[in-house]
């Protein structure tokens, strides 16, 4: 992490009784000294969520700033991936040049499925730890993202469905996307299929900084579950994700231009809301590779 001198204390204001909270007195384009971080590191954990507004920042700073929290992911695939800044994700409907996509164009298509509740990368044999997100032209059209505490989650479930993922696995393939979507996606090439094979990731874990239990699920990647037919797994994932789904476990945020959010992809789940697709929306997202594999509960 990148010292400099301290900052000013953080500004916390929480934005829902679940999680989220608005976060104050951070520059995203300069150093951040040891005592920010840790004010900011413990906001992070209490609230899983953090809004940055107004941080005009270059892709540049965005990852800079994310190494302060560890090493940011290189995607596997070239389709998403910035052209000229390779640990950005672009999360857009407007390419590289500018121009806006058509909804048929396949990078399009295959953001689509962010339009459903996931986890980032839980396809990996090692999860990311966190996101960053920029909002670099954001929608009034819809485009709102929604984050749900799985902590709350797995405390609230019903005996029946505890009983049903407590010791189990559930796979994780990227590949499935396609027929989750019900889009035909752009074929992977062999090595970015080698780049990420299916993995097997419990389905409650416990957080290694908090050492809470949460639910650990990720619809859009989860086709089977240990110990169930292929059609049974996927109907209790869809039941544990419309359960997730709630009102009283859910923050949605409407963005404004340069928020930047940070999330915890070890204990949420989020999703964006639909919205018109002649519309332009650029958000550039990193990623933090995880540091550790997955505890289970």
């Amino acid at each position: 992490m990148t010292l400099a001198q301290t900052q000013t204390r953080l500004q916390v204001r929480a934005l829902n009784p679940a999680l989220g909270a608005e976060v104050r007195g951070v520059d995203m384009s300069k150093p951040m000294d040891a005592a920010t971080f840790k004010q900011l590191h413990d906001a992070w954990m209490q609230y899983l969520v953090i809004v940055f507004p107004e941080q005009h920042v270059t892709d540049e700073q965005h990852v800079d700033f994310t190494r302060n929290f560890g090493e940011p992911e290189i995607f596997h695939q070239s389709i998403i991936k910035s052209k000229r800044v390779r640990e950005i994700f672009r999360v857009s409907n407007v390419d590289d040049e500018g121009k806006l996509m058509p909804p048929d164009h396949p990078t399009v298509r295959q953001l689509s499925a962010a339009q459903s509740w996931h986890t980032d990368s839980s396809y990996r044999t090692i999860p990311c730890t966190g996101a960053l997100l920029h909002g670099v032209e954001v929608s009034r059209t819809g485009g709102e993202t929604e984050f749900t505490n799985m902590y709350l989650v797995y405390e609230a479930l019903p005996e029946k469905l505890k009983r049903q993922v407590e010791g189990r696995k559930a796979r994780h393939d990227f590949e499935y996307l396609s027929v989750y979507t019900g889009q035909t996606l752009k074929p992977m090439t062999p090595e970015e299929r080698a780049a990420v094979p299916p993995v097997w990731q419990p389905m409650v874990r416990i957080h290694p900084v908090t050492r809470r239990k949460s639910l650990y699920i990720s619809p859009i990647y989860n086709d089977e579950v240990e110990g169930m037919s292929p059609e049974a797994g996927k109907k209790l994932v869809a039941e544990l994700a419309e359960f997730a789904g709630q009102p009283q476990f859910v923050y949605r945020h409407r963005w404004e231009p340069d928020d930047v959010l940070m999330w915890d992809n070890r204990c949420t789940m989020h999703q964006v809301t639909a919205f018109d697709p002649r519309e332009r929306r650029v958000m550039h997202r990193t990623t933090v590779v995880g540091d550790a594999p997955v505890i289970a509960a």
